[in-house]
């Protein structure tokens, strides 16, 4: 596991999803026999990684990835790292023979992702990538009415994610200082918009092309020391993504906002039979039947509330961890050959989109999203 110094790698990977693994006595195969992940902790800064292991008693960690590489017994290379270090170390262990699991973006260019996708193909190597958001209770909801042909003919979603973060002046931010400089393979877009192509692609439809507007609100910010940088990379962006059958989506995403709706992320999906909006773990949705009339006038106060009018999709499942379930699929995978849909191509196509939707905000225009060639 490398790069579990992180936010993201410590939190979600390692402890709510190897970690409890373990706890619960491994996971269960189908001859009845448990795997038991024993783990290697790897990254750069031996003195965290000491911390961490002794925390969890775990007691294999290394700074020299190399050498983890190089072990006989070490099968499968999970990257959490930074975005800029991500590309390099993957195919250090593709040519390793490891199979690869990682956080997206898998490369900072559709080109390089596409790299990896090839030589992990060629090694003859398991790989995916993490798609969280196709987990999260509000959207497998979601996905039960798409699924079961609620919706009737799907004309929109429309999407609002972010927060304000902090510039790190008065108030600590909330995210690392690289997120904000390009050169680090910061930026909204990079960071958003793979996850964003996975949720349409994969409860909706593909997505055939990209319109988009990325911009730097918040230009001068600081650092976890205290000193100031100029914002390099961009902290909102603004895109309408067309999908197959003609679906419109229209995706605002921004760490420049302050939040008035429920949760941190919503998706309201509207179609000639019904609409639903979908959240981290609620979803509300209301049919063509319950649909009021309302009438525009100005002249009078509204004098019912639009919100009581939906109902709740009952959770009719418990949901566990997203992020240990889609382990917890990998793992199966690598073991006993179980399906696996996320590989480093739905990878590289989430990376694709973020790129060319970085030149559609450049150019100024609407950017036709081509198949990539394997």
């Amino acid at each position: 596991m490398n790069g579990v110094t992180g936010r993201m790698g410590y939190r979600q990977h390692l402890v709510r999803s190897l970690l409890a693994l373990r706890e619960q006595g491994g996971l269960p195969l189908r001859d009845g026999s448990r795997l038991w992940p024993e783990i290697v902790l790897v990254g750069r800064s031996e003195a965290k990684l000491r911390e961490i292991a002794e925390r969890h008693g775990l007691t294999d960690w290394t700074t020299d990835l190399e050498a983890a590489l190089a072990r006989p017994d070490v099968s499968i290379y999970f990257d959490a790292q930074v975005t800029s270090e991500r590309e390099k170390a993957i195919l250090q262990a593709i040519d390793a023979g490891k199979h690869i699991y990682t956080e997206k973006p898998i490369a900072t260019t559709v080109g390089g992702a596409v790299a990896l996708a090839r030589a992990a193909d060629a090694a003859g190597v398991r790989h995916g990538v993490v798609q969280d958001k196709l987990f999260l209770p509000g959207l497998r909801k979601l996905k039960r009415l798409v699924d079961g042909g609620f919706f009737g003919r799907i004309l929109s979603v429309r999407g609002e994610f972010g927060y304000w973060v902090f510039e790190g002046d008065w108030q600590s931010a909330q995210r690392p200082s690289w997120n904000y400089r390009s050169a680090d393979g910061g930026g909204i877009v990079v960071d958003m918009f793979p996850h964003w192509h996975y949720v349409l692609e994969q409860i909706f439809a593909p997505v055939r092309a990209v319109t988009a507007l990325a911009t730097t609100h918040i230009p001068r910010r600081w650092d976890e020391e205290g000193e100031a940088y100029e914002a390099t990379a961009d902290d909102a962006a603004y895109a309408l993504f067309e999908l197959d059958g003609g679906v419109i989506a229209q995706i605002n995403s921004s760490w420049a906002v302050r939040v008035h709706r429920d949760e941190l992320v919503e998706f309201q999906v509207d179609g000639t039979l019904g609409s639903a909006v979908a959240g981290l773990r609620g979803c509300r949705f209301q049919h063509r039947a319950a649909t009021p009339k309302p009438v525009w006038n100005p002249d009078l106060p509204v004098t019912h509330s639009f919100r009581e009018q939906w109902q709740e999709v009952p959770d009719n499942e418990e949901f566990d961890n997203g992020f240990k379930e889609q382990w917890e699929m990998f793992l199966r995978h690598v073991a006993e050959d179980a399906p696996y849909t996320w590989d480093l191509w739905a990878g590289a196509r989430g990376t694709q989109l973020a790129e060319l939707g970085l030149q559609s905000a450049r150019e100024g225009r609407r950017i036709e999203i081509p198949e990539l060639d394997r």
